[in-house]
């Protein structure tokens, strides 16, 4: 090779070599800089963040916001507004919710947050009983590991990472919108959706492709995997913490989801994990239990939902309502048994073919 073809491919070379490098620089601390999933430190006053996705985003948040109480759980809580509970407890609350989260999935999130605040002073708790019988270690989404651990190295992963730049640093900027805290992860369902026009049909159509189970499952058929959930998950940190107020909520799930029970023929045993659970938390003076599932002026109307568990986010305004007057709290086995007889009774006693369409 000419000795001038070959010093000029070597000058291309390192000039491609640091643009590449200049590049991943610019990169890496443009993330540093904004930090959209707040690895290193709470957001920018003023940028406006992209905060939508719970797995990349909640331990930042848990780590470096300011705040003195948090909202935990499943799809079933990102329709809470954090200004509610400001207003109604003078509380200032950060959501981070995980959707279809398993109780490894809380304990993560729970882990994060008791270390970075200590002394936080109340947990809200919402609690989807069908997701406590998993197995202990399921999480419902592989975790960004690189987010979850304290190991610089793997960093990389964020720092050099096309889709976070692109669509968590750049594309705010370009098109920025303010970023609304108190509502972030709001669901995409609109007010038109919550209407039994709509959920109705859809609950249909996968409906009349269940296969029923032929035979009753056992009472304690989820028992012993609630109790190994509640041990290894959730209990140490209430047990660890009793300066700390842990509100545990059961979400009202729509009538349609006791039908699917009705169908599954799984009526007691899911009650049962609303006694077991109850009774496993009642043991301790930092928790208080309110029973929603039974509220049945809400579960039975199908316009207060957009599919058979998620309601409209005015039911969240409500329940903070409710944690904050007492309504619907449980102090004892007793009134948890009472609650549960009443969901009993709504569930079996329901006629669903008065529903418009239920026979087509």
């Amino acid at each position: 090779m000419d000795m001038n073809v070959k010093s000029e491919f070597e000058k291309y070379i390192i000039i491609l070599l640091a643009t590449g490098v200049i590049l991943a620089v610019i990169c890496a601390v443009s993330v540093i800089v904004v930090d959209p999933f707040f690895h290193y430190h709470a957001p920018l006053p003023g940028f406006p963040y992209e905060i939508d996705n719970q797995l990349s985003q909640n331990p930042g948040m848990a780590e470096y916001m300011d705040y003195d109480a948090a909202v935990l759980g499943s799809s079933m809580t990102v329709n809470f507004d954090t200004r509610t509970f400001k207003d109604e407890l003078g509380l200032d609350a950060v959501k981070l919710p995980y959707s279809g989260a398993y109780p490894r999935d809380i304990s993560n999130i729970m882990s994060i947050i008791f270390d970075a605040h200590p002394d936080v002073d109340t947990i809200f708790l919402g609690v989807d009983v069908i997701n406590y019988s998993s197995d202990v270690d399921q999480i419902k989404f592989p975790l960004p590991e690189y987010l979850y651990d304290d190991d610089p190295v793997n960093d990389i992963d964020y720092l050099l990472n096309k889709d976070v730049l692109l669509n968590y640093v750049l594309k705010p900027v370009i098109s920025p919108e303010p970023t609304d805290l108190a509502t972030v992860y709001h669901s995409w369902w609109t007010d038109e959706y919550y209407n039994i026009n709509y959920v109705l049909p859809n609950y249909l159509d996968g409906y009349e492709e269940q296969d029923p189970r032929p035979e009753e499952l056992p009472k304690g058929y989820f028992e012993e995997q609630i109790c190994v959930n509640m041990k290894e998950n959730i209990l140490p940190y209430i047990k660890a913490h009793p300066d700390t107020r842990f509100v545990i909520f059961y979400p009202p799930y729509s009538i349609l989801f006791w039908n699917d029970c009705i169908n599954q023929n799984k009526v007691e045993a899911t009650l049962h994990e609303y006694e077991i659970i109850s009774e496993m938390l009642l043991e301790y003076d930092n928790t208080e239990i309110f029973f929603f599932a039974d509220e049945e002026d809400i579960i039975t109307d199908l316009n207060n939902y957009a599919d058979y568990t998620h309601y409209h986010p005015r039911y969240n305004d409500w329940m903070v309502r409710c944690f904050a007057d007492g309504t619907d709290r449980v102090r004892s086995m007793d009134d948890v048994m009472t609650h549960i007889g009443h969901m009993r009774d709504i569930a079996v006693n329901f006629d669903f073919g008065e529903l418009p369409g239920w026979d087509r």
